[in-house]
């Protein structure tokens, strides 16, 4: 049983507003005709965020990509299984909680009214983008939902298993960093004040390595209000800048300029064209649909421009490998094998080899920036917190040397 919000106006015309528990849509419907209410909108409280207090709503279960996996695969077993799509979804209820539990509630409410799955997965945006969409679509319409979830599955958990190693590989550096700072801000902010004011009382001239290292901490405690003022105005104001049209397209220019940014990008791009374009082939999707649905998914405005041309060249001529050599973002590698494709007919087959070839290359990348990274943090922790250790030893030795006299 679910909760359903309703909106109904009775007989003598008053509307009514409240909640109620009822097996599907259809069934909430039905509850209220008998009452003698006619039904203006109703619809699940999970949708909405009513029906449930403040608390709940922070803490409910958001769907994860390991949801959306699990529930895909599971589908795609029992749809193999000759289990009826219907049914499926009621067998799946009962394994998921929070929001998946009210996303497949709605899903199967919707098949009941005689709704296609891809309408009903339409209904949620954050969870389900176009492409999961227009390949359940295709295989609605083909007949062969099972196979296309099936190849959803791998595609969804291939997509996370790339975010988990970019992650990872870059996350050691940026621990790395992150340790420096606090460190550098802790013996600027309590350790040099301290040392620096000790061998002031004992009438020494400090050293200038110390005397830098001191001006440094000075400023820090004299204006970390401004500092950090001016550090969050400067990220809200870029956060601003990317948001609009302009600078989105201008910071995406600066990416591709910058020599190993730039080809990380244009790679990306390869893979997220090559691996979507194929698999909407594979599944049965026109050619001009499916190059909608790919352009729209690449992440960098001027590359996804600049597909957008070749794009409507492709429609009018067919010719797929020659437009794209034109945007001078593939490889030759992915041109030579997308024009072999073409050829032979196996398109599909190609493109999916080109995205895993250059999906290995993106991996390779990575782990050799990383492994490039590792020892030059090193060497800056090393330089930076060496040049505090002996801008702080040195008065201490002169110290030394004042005692002794």
């Amino acid at each position: 049983m679910a909760q359903y919000v309703y909106k109904a106006i009775s007989k003598d015309g008053k509307t009514q507003k409240g909640h109620m528990d009822a097996s599907s849509l259809s069934n909430a419907g039905e509850q209220l005709a008998k009452k003698g209410l006619y039904v203006v909108n109703i619809y699940l409280a999970e949708e909405s965020g009513e029906g449930r207090s403040w608390y709940k709503k922070i803490f409910e279960r958001k769907v994860s990509p390991k949801d959306k996996i699990l529930f895909t695969k599971q589908l795609a077993v029992l749809l193999k299984s000759g289990v009826p799509l219907l049914q499926a979804l009621e067998l799946l209820i009962e394994q998921f909680e929070g929001k998946m539990r009210s996303v497949l509630i709605s899903l199967k409410d919707g098949i009941k009214e005689g709704k296609s799955l891809a309408d009903g997965l339409k209904k949620f945006p954050k969870i389900f983008d176009n492409i999961y969409i227009q390949l359940v679509r295709a295989g609605e319409a083909t007949g062969k939902l099972e196979i296309i979830l099936e190849r959803l599955t791998a595609y969804i958990e291939r997509q996370q298993e790339i975010r988990k190693k970019i992650k990872k590989a870059l996350s050691y550096p940026l621990i790395q960093l992150s340790i420096v700072t606090l460190v550098v801000v802790f013996l600027l902010a309590f350790v040099v004040p301290k040392i620096s004011q000790i061998f002031k009382q004992r009438g020494g001239e400090l050293p200038a390595p110390t005397r830098i290292l001191l001006a440094a901490s000075n400023f820090l405690k004299d204006h970390y209000i401004l500092i950090s003022l001016f550090l969050i105005g400067v990220i809200m104001l870029f956060r601003y800048w990317k948001s609009t049209p302009k600078g989105s397209k201008t910071y995406d220019q600066i990416k591709l300029r910058l020599p190993l940014i730039g080809y990380f990008t244009k790679i990306r791009a390869v893979v997220q064209f090559s691996r979507t374009l194929g698999m909407l082939l594979e599944s049965g999707v026109n050619l001009s649909e499916a190059l909608d649905i790919v352009v729209n998914i690449i992440d960098n405005k001027v590359l996804a421009d600049t597909l957008m041309e070749a794009r409507d060249k492709i429609i009018k001529q067919g010719k797929i490998a020659q437009y794209l050599k034109q945007t001078e973002i593939f490889p030759p590698i992915a041109i030579y094998l997308i024009n072999t494709g073409e050829q032979s007919g196996e398109l599909d087959f190609m493109l999916l080899t080109v995205a895993q070839n250059y999906e290995e290359e993106l991996f390779e990348l990575t782990e050799s920036l990383t492994a490039k990274i590792e020892p030059l943090m090193m060497l800056v922790m090393a330089v930076v917190v060496g040049f505090i250790v002996i801008s702080m030893a040195l008065p201490l030795v002169k110290m030394n040397e004042l005692a002794a006299k």
